[in-house]
């Protein structure tokens, strides 16, 4: 069973960040359940197979002032799957850095080896104004202009993609939730 945790604060925003991951779960007939993070700490996540936890909009990002919210990650040893914002939390729970700079609309991104069923260069939908760099992820994907868009932890599942696999890519999901 994957757990979907929605990072939105708006309701409206979850049609757009939650539901095309949902739909594509539901397509693939891949059990799940959703949850927004504020009621993880009275929902055991440890009876959940994998995590999804799901991006948001520009102006909603509420989730980067409750990151103690997240902390259950550095206990937590099955695969996470954390899209734009929720790649976001994933480097921040490891000490990475947040760095403005804003990208929205289709942009191709270069694969460096196999990433979750993606590789070789890919078009992709970008939507955010932050990304991240940390020490003890391995960047397996880079715009052209070197953004990191998509990681892996170096010891532990955890998998990152600043981009939005939901709009475009959406086998990435599926290949994530099949390991």
């Amino acid at each position: 069973m994957i757990l979907i945790i929605n990072i939105c604060k708006e309701k409206l925003h979850e049609l757009e960040f939650v539901r095309p991951i949902e739909d594509i779960l539901r397509n693939s007939k891949i059990n799940f359940k959703t949850k927004h993070y504020k009621e993880i700490k009275k929902y055991g996540i440890k009876k959940f197979d994998k995590i999804i936890i799901t991006g948001t909009s520009l102006k909603d990002d509420k989730f980067l002032e409750d990151l103690n919210e997240f902390q259950w990650i550095k206990l937590y040893n099955k695969p996470v799957l954390g899209i734009c914002g929720g790649m976001q939390i994933l480097v921040l729970i490891f000490k990475g850095m947040l760095k403005m700079e804003k990208e929205i609309g289709l942009i191709d991104i270069e694969f460096k080896g196999r990433f979750l069923g993606m590789e070789r260069k890919r078009h992709a939908y970008n939507l955010h104004k932050f990304y991240v760099r940390s020490n003890e992820f391995e960047i397996f994907a880079e715009s052209n202009s070197k953004i990191p868009q998509a990681v892996k932890h170096k010891t532990k599942p955890f998998y990152g993609a600043l981009f939005h696999p939901e709009v475009r890519n959406k086998k990435l999901i599926v290949n994530f939730c099949k390991l």
